[in-house]
């Protein structure tokens, strides 16, 4: 057993862990075997800065293997050095090599079959990788989690905190796969309202006390314009879900959060942009 004193307020214990990348101070990075995934997940953990600790918020991250193109260390370190959040722990975890199929909408996968390993990866996220992080800080970790995406990662994100509201509070969706359907667009018995996934999810659901959520695009995300109104899907797709959450209850400027970026890209430059919004808005200092 290695025990590391990460900072004066608590020791982190690493037990039987693999270090598999370079690590710096603030940031350690391990292998989890996965039962439900049968493989192994790469994890970065994202430490706060050495001050006293005596509790720790959790930011889950999809697609965790995006966040060094975004420079997600330096913006935390800046953000802290700042003090404009507070102490969050900060978990990456590395897509694998069936991204298509275990990021998805757990329910059902899409029109070509993709998502169709959503339930095995949430039930990794739930049953396997939360426990293990519980475990990393006995006593310290707040109830109330957030889980964050980008691009399909952003959608599958979106998913499990829906699902599991007892755990998750806060989800941040950057270019979300929202246009994720049961069927083809170009099928003539393709409609907006029927056969979006989420959008259906979401309908289907229920208002939930204390849930918040961020949304980001860029006005150049894509191309696509699927009903010719002059605005691209994503932007289209995402106003339209944020319009079912506010037909529960969720009220804009409240609980959801809404960026629009001018220029914006699909890409972990435009995200790394967009980050510094999401952490101020989700963990005010």
């Amino acid at each position: 057993m290695l025990q590391k004193q990460i900072n004066s307020g608590f020791f982190i214990i690493f037990e039987s862990m693999q270090s598999v990348k370079p690590e710096s101070q603030n940031r350690k990075s391990v292998l989890i075997h996965s039962g439900a995934l049968d493989r192994s997940v790469l994890v970065d953990l994202y430490l706060p800065p050495l001050v006293r600790v005596d509790a720790l918020r959790v930011l889950l991250i999809n697609d965790g293997q995006d966040l060094d193109r975004m420079r997600f260390e330096s913006i935390l370190s800046q953000l802290y050095q700042n003090n404009s959040i507070r102490p969050l722990l900060c978990v990456g975890i590395h897509a694998g090599p069936q991204r298509k199929l275990e990021y998805g909408t757990a329910h059902a996968p899409d029109y070509r079959g993709r998502g169709s390993l959503a339930p095995r990866y949430t039930h990794f996220v739930i049953r396997e990788l939360t426990p293990f992080i519980k475990n990393l800080f006995p006593g310290l970790i707040l109830a109330d989690w957030a889980f964050a995406g980008f691009s399909l990662g952003g959608l599958s994100a979106l998913d499990i905190t829906w699902a599991h509201p007892q755990l998750f509070r806060t989800t941040g969706v950057f270019s979300g796969s929202l246009w994720w359907r049961s069927l083809d667009k170009t099928d003539l018995r393709y409609r907006d309202e029927s056969h979006r996934l989420m959008h259906g999810l979401i309908r289907a659901g229920h208002y939930e006390p204390g849930l918040k959520f961020f949304f980001e695009c860029g006005t150049e995300d894509e191309t696509e314009d699927r009903n010719n109104n002059g605005v691209i899907d994503s932007i289209d797709d995402t106003k339209d879900l944020m319009r079912e959450l506010m037909l529960k209850g969720y009220t804009p400027g409240e609980d959801i959060c809404y960026l629009e970026m001018p220029g914006g890209s699909h890409d972990p430059a435009t995200w790394g942009l967009a980050m510094p919004h999401f952490l101020k808005w989700g963990w005010p200092a």
